[in-house]
């Protein structure tokens, strides 16, 4: 791919609410974040990878497999640390030399599940359309916004979450309009966005995301963002029938990896 390379951050904190230890949890034999890091060294994109994180599992992880850790100090390891200040906090460590022009590709360590090829669009789409940021998302299938409910929790009644009309008066699948969600697979933004020097954009959590935002599909289920038991049991499960299929190509596997729970 022809372009200017693109940074990998991969933020990977210790703490979890959901499901402790997720980003160094088991899926399919070897750390959840050893998928995602693997994905990022795999891109045409990406010219450098670097790990963002506070948990020592992690850290180690990285270092096996030759890519470069940033300590998070905790300040930015909680959970109500943002992740645009995570980053820009590892984009510094980088280097202060890092061009305007480079895109950021944002990657969470708890998505071992993405579809081949999905940072690179992202990345491409970027700077093919001088955009601010490009995100990954997913259609939302059965979920869908129009058939959202209000249930009274006293007496059970059902009744439209907005407007007057149940379902919005849709009751096969197939004649819902296309709808979407993010997904967590990937988070490309421009430098320039990333610190914030985009003018005329909104205060708030996505100002990062600057003005013009840009989206990239994936399939329903291609991405699997772990945040419970259920999610990891998912992921697992896909990314083993993934390894066991007949075209699957099979990733390098170090013994280091397997033996980190």
């Amino acid at each position: 791919m022809s372009g200017i390379p693109a940074i990998a951050i991969v933020l990977a904190r210790a703490g979890s609410r959901g499901l402790a230890g997720k980003n160094w949890a088991q899926v399919a034999g070897r750390p959840c974040v050893a998928w995602t890091l693997e994905d990022a060294m795999a891109a045409d994109s990406i010219g450098e990878v670097v790990v963002s994180t506070d948990a020592p599992e992690v850290a180690k992880i990285a270092r096996d497999m030759a890519i470069g850790v940033v300590a998070r100090p905790q300040e930015l390891a909680s959970d109500v640390a943002t992740v645009d200040a995570a980053a820009r906090h590892a984009i510094e460590r980088v280097g202060a030399d890092v061009p305007d022009e480079t895109p950021i590709v944002i990657l969470y360590a708890n998505v071992p599940v993405r579809p081949a090829g999905l940072i690179d669009r992202a990345v491409e789409l970027l700077l093919s359309s001088a955009c601010d940021s490009v995100q990954s998302y997913a259609p939302v299938g059965k979920h869908h916004p129009w058939w959202t409910a209000r249930v009274d929790v006293a007496d059970g009644g059902v009744r439209a979450w907005e407007g007057e009309t149940l379902n919005h008066g849709v009751f096969r699948r197939q004649d819902l309009p296309p709808a979407y969600i993010p997904d967590g697979g990937v988070l490309c933004v421009t430098k320039r966005a990333l610190e914030l020097r985009v003018e005329g954009v909104e205060p708030g959590p996505h100002a990062f995301f600057g003005r013009d935002r840009r989206g990239v599909i994936s399939g329903e289920g291609e991405v699997v963002d772990i945040d419970s038991r259920v999610d990891l049991l998912v992921a697992d499960a896909l990314l083993k029938e993934k390894a066991d299929s007949p075209q699957s190509t099979q990733r390098a596997q170090s013994n280091e990896w397997t033996k980190l729970a």
